[in-house]
């Protein structure tokens, strides 16, 4: 979506929430100016889910003991009499829960899933049996968290939620327009694929949990304002997870999704009193409400979104025609040395001393068998896989360095299976690869002569096989001293594979990079290759060109299944 149309729809989503939030605090009683401050807090909260779950794909049900945290520092904040009030204590409250979340998220950088789940709600309990025998400051002495000038009254305050919870929603849009929240959404996919294009894993990790966990103190600020006296049932164990529940089913990580869940939390559960049900049976509603969203791979917001982009259409991509250039022969510069490489897994060795040697600005295929210990080499090159042996990159040696360091030293690579974050638009993913600011004519040449598909369209609606040609693209764009490409016709139909062989051909001189191509098309591998190795059994048993290597009785043997005879 263009620039100027992008401010358009915000700035009228801004007078859109305006007008409904004068509207509701002019026109609603005051207890359903209540309940719809409780929606806006709630929504403040879900966003904070919206960046630790929503974005960068981990799981976290402590997000109501951050909002503890931030609700404890207010009330101390408030004891103290520190001055500014509510203005100043919501950021400080914010900041508050920070070291926390950083604490929580070190865990994270080896455990996911349901280990993870287990360790954010272990500290969940934690922090609510601290409080249930600690309670909050003031509660003693029956001081409750004032109000300073200006948000004394109910609707002056449930506009001042509006007004944080919009804050949070306009900072979190432009993150995510940054390569900062391209990273969240691309970790969500792949943690291999993000540390490849040159993303430290561990820092992105960390830095979803500081914000989430500011986002989440914010709220538990808002809601001592709101409450003015707290107690530790406010932020039970429970609510954590009811709130991970609705942020699966609403979609958090969308501004909309987070107000709506928001508002679903209250509505449910004021139904369920009206009615003489138990409150405790939301969290089945919710619980249902997730399982169909985690059942179809979207939420509510995602939904609404999807329905607005068929609506608006896609624009068709103008191709940039392709200049030829013939296979380069005469590259003698190095952009990369395996030296001695060699690969075990306990009594296995699926690579055994290997030496490749790959010439600036040419395309050198590694082909070989099933089993030959292709892709075990690929993985040590790149940093996944503990290896022996030394790998140099124009000049510099690599060993030792983890994988995002490779990559930001020169050294990338793509993968066999699909990694490409479907969170991220095709422009976004190809901005978050290459590490480089890209023009729009820089999108145009890489995509126009190899997968027509509009920079704005969600990776998500693409097919597998336009994933990986975004995937190759993103790679080269990065204008890296060698980029390794994994298998990248695999699942291609024939015309996709001759456009890839035409684009990978005119690579080199085209990003200023040398190609390792493994694959195992060989018509693909003769097209584009000016040197080839054959791997067998973890070790290199043939190279040269093309012509000479496929005609080599070894390679006939073990790679095409051919017995020579005499």
């Amino acid at each position: 979506m263009p620039r100027a149309d992008r401010a358009v729809r915000w700035g009228l989503a801004a007078l859109a929430l305006a007008i409904l939030a004068y509207g509701l605090a002019a026109a609603l009683p005051a207890y359903w100016v209540f309940l719809a401050m409780s929606a806006v807090i709630s929504g403040v909260l879900l966003q904070s889910l919206g960046v630790i779950a929503g974005q960068a794909g981990m799981v976290s049900l402590c997000q109501a003991a951050f909002a503890a945290i931030g609700a404890w520092s207010t009330a101390q904040l408030n004891l103290w009499g520190v001055p500014g009030g509510l203005y100043v204590w919501l950021p400080l409250a914010g900041l508050a829960a920070v070291p926390f979340g950083l604490l929580i998220g070190l865990p994270a950088l080896r455990l996911r899933g349901v280990h993870l789940a287990i360790v954010t709600l272990g500290f969940a309990a934690t922090v609510d049996i601290v409080l249930a025998a600690a309670s909050f400051p003031g509660v003693d002495l029956g001081l409750s968290v004032g109000r300073p000038a200006g948000l004394s009254s109910e609707r002056q305050y449930f506009l001042f939620c509006v007004g944080v919870f919009a804050l949070v929603a306009v900072a979190l849009a432009v993150v995510r327009r940054t390569r900062f929240g391209a990273t969240w959404r691309a970790l969500r996919e792949s943690e291999r694929a993000t540390a490849a294009a040159g993303t430290s894993v561990p820092g992105a990790k960390l830095s979803a949990f500081a914000v989430s966990s500011f986002i989440a103190g914010l709220s538990g600020a808002l809601l001592a304002g709101q409450l003015g006296m707290l107690l530790a049932r406010n932020f039970d164990p429970g609510q954590s997870l009811t709130a991970y529940a609705v942020a699966v089913m609403a979609g958090a990580h969308h501004a909309e999704g987070a107000l709506i869940g928001g508002a679903l939390g209250v509505l449910v559960a004021e139904l369920l009193r009206r009615f003489g049900i138990p409150q405790q049976w939301a969290n089945v509603v919710f619980a249902v409400g997730a399982i169909q969203a985690f059942t179809q791979g979207a939420g509510i917001s995602d939904a609404l979104r999807a329905a607005l982009r068929r609506r608006d259409g896609h624009r068709p991509v103008a191709p940039v025609p392709l200049v030829e250039k013939a296979v380069s022969q005469a590259a003698t510069r190095t952009a990369s040395r395996i030296t001695g490489l060699s690969v075990r897994y306990g009594q296995v060795a699926a690579v055994q001393d290997v030496s490749l040697e790959v010439l600036a600005d040419s395309v050198h295929g590694l082909v070989g068998p099933n089993g030959a210990g292709k892709s075990s080499l690929v993985d040590a090159i790149t940093g996944f896989t503990p290896c022996t042996g030394s790998v140099e990159l124009a000049g510099h040696d690599l060993n030792g360095r983890p994988a995002h360091l490779r990559a930001r030293a020169g050294l990338r690579r793509t993968f066999q299976q699909d990694r490409v974050p479907t969170g991220l638009t095709a422009g976004e993913y190809l901005r978050f690869a290459a590490r480089r600011p890209l023009t729009a004519r820089d999108l145009a040449e890489a995509l126009g002569d190899l997968v027509a598909v509009d920079p704005g369209r969600t990776i998500a609606d693409l097919d597998v096989g336009t994933r990986r040609l975004l995937e190759v693209a993103g790679a080269l764009l990065a204008r890296p001293e060698l980029a390794v490409l994994d298998e990248p016709a695999a699942g291609l139909g024939q015309a996709e594979t001759e456009r890839l062989g035409r684009w990978l051909r005119a690579a080199p001189e085209r990003f200023g990079c040398a190609v390792l191509l493994i694959e195992h098309d060989l018509d693909l591998v003769r097209a584009v290759c000016a040197r080839v190795s054959v791997m067998d059994f973890g070790r290199v048993i043939a190279e040269g060109p093309p012509a000479e290597v496929f005609a080599d009785p070894r390679v006939l043997r073990a790679y095409l299944g051919e017995e020579v005879t005499a």
